[in-house]
């Protein structure tokens, strides 16, 4: 790896956490007078690459799609949300034999491998499932581009 791709790398890892932040700032505003529920959950996902494009497909059964918000910079895609429980009144102070399901705030990042069109980045929400798709690009860095010198 060269140093120059180290150092960004570096400086993307570093920048991701801030990014998180805001995406959870983002969606706190959208749930004003919302409580919020402890904890987090680890939603399911897969990557799914192509020639043309990768598709991210996340699992999201009970998510509402405003309390889902996804980015895609440096080559980075973010996916930070929270999934409300449905436990409310009685229910929440009652004894629970078996809690499999996960509620709370969750955040996932996939790194994109190669270069991208996010611009063209399209994502779908359809019976609990995210399902993002990025289009990929030529790669261009390190190619020589001819450049025509007028008179």
């Amino acid at each position: 790896m060269r140093d120059f791709d180290r150092i960004m790398l570096t400086s993307e890892v570093q920048d991701l956490p801030e990014e998180v932040g805001r995406l959870f700032e983002d969606l706190d505003r959208t749930a004003a007078g919302r409580p919020q529920p402890p904890g987090h959950c680890t939603p399911a996902l897969d990557v799914i690459e192509c020639e043309s494009k990768v598709e991210v497909v996340v699992d999201l059964p009970g998510v509402a799609p405003d309390r889902v918000r996804v980015l895609l910079k440096n080559g980075q895609l973010l996916i930070v949300g929270e999934k409300c429980s449905p436990y409310v009144g009685e229910q929440r102070h009652a004894r629970f034999q078996l809690v499999e399901r996960g509620f709370g705030r969750f955040a996932r990042a996939v790194t994109l491998n190669g270069a991208f069109d996010a611009a063209a980045a399209q994502a779908t929400f359809r019976s609990g499932e995210l399902r993002i798709t990025v289009p990929r690009i030529a790669e261009r860095r390190g190619q020589e581009f001819p450049v025509a010198i007028g008179g």
